[in-house]
Order: C-alpha cells, then sequence, then structure tokens
C-alpha cells in the first residue's frame, strides 16, 4: 500500500483492498477475520464486507455506509461496523480504521496485555501509549462503546481483550503503519522474552533519533552515471525484497549504496519501503541532499561509515525481528554456531542507541568491512557489504542465525563451535582477529 503522493487519488475501495491484500498476505489476519475502512470527505464510511474471503476482495466488495444510514453494495457491511461508527463519532480527527488479528497481538490480547511501545523510539512516535478495551460480544454496541472510551482517551490503537486490535488514524497509509509498527513491537517482545529480560528505551535513547532530523544543505544534481542509474535500480530492488522477506516495516530500515568517493544513495524518510521506486532514492553528495528530497535519518551516521573505510560500498540499518530481539535483551547473539555464521558476520557486538547520534565517527570505527555488523540497542542492525548483495546477504544470514538461536531455546543448550574450530575458521578464510 503505496504512500506516494499521487495514491491519495484512489478510490476508497482500492486504499482498501490493497491494505487487505498486504494484511492478509502476511498473515496478519486470517480469511474471515479483521477489517478495515475509512471516513471520506462527503461523510461516507467504506467498510470491507461481511464474511467474504479476505484473501480474495474485488473492488466490487466493499461496502459504502452514506451518512443518511444508506448502504450501498452488494454484500452486507462487516458486523463490526458498529464500533467503526461510535470510534469516527468520538474522534473527528480519525478517517481510517483497522481492525484484524495479526498473532503476536492476539497474543497479548488473550492474556490481558499491551505491547510497551518505548520498545523503539519509532514504534513509540508512530503508535504512542496503547490503550486497552474489556471484553464484550463482537459486533456489540457494548464492544464500540468500549473500544470508544478507549479512543475518548486520546490513543491511537486499542488492544481489546480476548479479540485482536483497533488502529485508528487520520489517513489510511497512517493507520496502516502504526498497525504494522505495533504488531512488529508485539512480535519483538514476544521473541525477547525467551532470551531473558526485555530492556524498553529510557528518554534519552526516545530523543535520540530526533537529533538526526537537522536538514541538509540542498544541491541539484547533473545528469546521473551510469552507475548511479544501476545502483538505483539494484538498491530499490533490495529494499522491496527486504520488506517481502520481512527484514524491514514499510517505513523502517535505511540502506544505502556508495556511487562514488564521497556520494551516495540512500533510501528516503517516510516512503514505503514494499513500493520504493528508483526515482525516490536519494543522491547525498558531500553531505548534502538532492533537491527536494528528504533522506533517511542515518544519512549522518552511513557518511561517516563510508568516509571511514573506503572499500564499504554498502550499507543497511534494518530490524528483522529476530535480530532486534537480541538487540532488547541482554543476551550475545553467538555466531559460534556454524560457519557461515561466524565467517560472514563475525563477533556481533552492540552499541547503545543514543551513539547514532551523539557520535557516528565511533560508530564508523567499531564497524568495519573486517567485522561487518553490530546491533544497536532497542533498534536493530547495522551492516556493512563490500557490494548491495553481499550486505543483505549478510542481514540475512544474521536473521537466520538468531532465528535458530531463539528457536534452539526448547530443544535445550547450544552446541557452539569450540577454539580449533574457529581457528581453523579463521585460517582457512583469512579472517583477522579484533
Amino acid at each position: 500500500m503505496s504512500t506516494h503522493s499521487e495514491r491519495d487519488i484512489l478510490h476508497p475501495s482500492d486504499l482498501l483492498i490493497q491494505a487487505m491484500d498486504r494484511i492478509y498476505n502476511y498473515r496478519m489476519t486470517t480469511t474471515s477475520g479483521g477489517n478495515l475502512s475509512l471516513l471520506d470527505q462527503e461523510g461516507s464510511v467504506w467498510i470491507t464486507p461481511a464474511r467474504i474471503d479476505k484473501g480474495g476482495l474485488k473492488r466490487e466488495d466493499v461496502v459504502e455506509i452514506r451518512p443518511d444510514g444508506e448502504i450501498k453494495g452488494r454484500h452486507k457491511p462487516s458486523s463490526e461496523l458498529p464500533f467503526h461508527l461510535q470510534i469516527y463519532a468520538t474522534r473527528p480527527d480519525i478517517k481510517a480504521i483497522i481492525h484484524a488479528h495479526p498473532v503476536a497481538l492476539v497474543a497479548f490480547s488473550i492474556c490481558g496485555k499491551k505491547p510497551n511501545t518505548r520498545l523503539f523510539p519509532k514504534a513509540w512516535e508512530t503508535c504512542g501509549e496503547v490503550g486497552f478495551a474489556p471484553y464484550a460480544l463482537p459486533g456489540s454496541e457494548a464492544l464500540g462503546e468500549s473500544i470508544a472510551r478507549e479512543f475518548a482517551k486520546g490513543v491511537s490503537c486499542v488492544m481489546l481483550e480476548n479479540h485482536g486490535v483497533v488502529v485508528g488514524a487520520s489517513t489510511f497509509q497512517e493507520a496502516f503503519r502504526r498497525f504494522e509498527t505495533l504488531e512488529f513491537t508485539a512480535k519483538t517482545i514476544l521473541k525477547a522474552s525467551v532470551l531473558g529480560e526485555v530492556h524498553y528505551v529510557g528518554e534519552a535513547g526516545l530523543s535520540a533519533e530526533k537529533k538526526l532530523a537537522t536538514p541538509l544543505e540542498e544541491f541539484i544534481p547533473g545528469a546521473a552515471c551510469a552507475r548511479e542509474r544501476i545502483l538505483r535500480r539494484e538498491l530499490s530492488d533490495f529494499v522491496r525484497r527486504g520488506y517481502r522477506q520481512r527484514l524491514l516495516i514499510s517505513t523502517e530500515g535505511s540502506f544505502s549504496a556508495r556511487v562514488s568517493g564521497d556520494s551516495f544513495l540512500i533510501t528516503p524518510r517516510g516512503c514505503d519501503r514494499a513500493e520504493l521506486d528508483p526515482s525516490q532514492l536519494v543522491l547525498i553528495t558531500e553531505g548534502c541532499e538532492e533537491k527536494g528530497k528528504r533522506a533517511s535519518f542515518a544519512t549522518r551516521l552511513h557518511r561517516a561509515i563510508y568516509q571511514r573505510h573506503p572499500s564499504v560500498q554498502a550499507i543497511v540499518n534494518a530490524s528483522p525481528v529476530n535480530a532486534t530481539a537480541f538487540a532488547v535483551s541482554d543476551e550475545r547473539l553467538d555466531t559460534r554456531t556454524i560457519p557461515e555464521s561466524y565467517v560472514f558476520l563475525r563477533e556481533v557486538e552492540k552499541l547503545p542507541i543514543t551513539i547514532l547520534s551523539e557520535d557516528p565517527a565511533k560508530v564508523a570505527d567499531d564497524l568495519s568491512p573486517n567485522f561487518p555488523v553490530s546491533l544497536i540497542t532497542n533498534d536493530g542492525a547495522m551492516v556493512l557489504g563490500t557490494s548491495l548483495l553481499d550486505a543483505f546477504d549478510r542481514l540475512e544470514v544474521l536473521e537466520s542465525t538468531a532465528e535458530a538461536l531463539i528457536n534452539s531455546r526448547s530443544l535445550g543448550n547450544v552446541r557452539v563451535m569450540g577454539d580449533a574450530v574457529i581457528s581453523d575458521l579463521e585460517t582457512a578464510f583469512h579472517l583477522p582477529a579484533r
């Protein structure tokens, strides 16, 4: 579901279908579960239908409820229409609503709990405090009243006891971002809980990204060279692939690739990673950003690394859920599990989230082509590569290793490779000691 400005002209039915396709395809709801709606400028509510396959919705399946109460469409509206209408009546700022049953959030709901979004600065900024609505019969006015009471407190995400979650926003794109971010947060908490105590972000960490928001100077680029054109296509392809593989969420993750010297391409702020177009990537030259675009908050950090390490050609900041679970816990991500993990990742250290804004040069010193991966506490992973493929491959290996380590907890103790095996690997693959 794109956040491109030209998408604002899409018909409400198309917006709902695009979002439901993504939610269903990523198993964040079931064939019969969940419902989406939006309130248009004329006062009509557009909502998904009752008892229709969510994996195959068509434009004509969406139902319109006119301001006078007339229902237009070939199906009945969702049985949860009452709480959608009560939320719109309670919160005039909300124009879009998502209700679904993503597995991590449902786990919280059936335990009577809600995820703490202070797990990540971006989750806190996007979702804020989460409300909790006590159980009431699905489709009933009582459920609508229970949910509306929570939204009346000013929250935009509400857990439903033994039911799921409801998220609202002023635009459908923002509602989807909140929904996806909240499910990612819940999933990370569940994964990290297997490892031990989960750590949340203090005030210094929550403000870290704001310190990176200082605008860059702009410049007007000349004609794109052949390498820039190739990198724009390859970089956007890898970003979209990363989203499909759930290595990042729709508006998170910073990928960059060096064009030459002090010039590189990087993902823009706020764009939908699932539909990133090569033209949206931002060219950075000598610390200035391409005119008319807003580069990722990580731009200064990426530049510091490129300046420190001439052989680095690509950098990835991403939050794959299993690796990120290690970043929010005290547990060390031990790569001495299979040869590929140790050779590709080496030792994976952790850096405090505050270092991203306070000392980019220190990050550039700690990361290097020989030790190309670090976890950032309450943020995710940072990966370097000698090419885009090299960086992406390392990101995949990192997430696979982290997932295997978490899954192994139910089987017993991990048998890590001993010093002799590690020494043989270092000799065979010419790996330097730290």
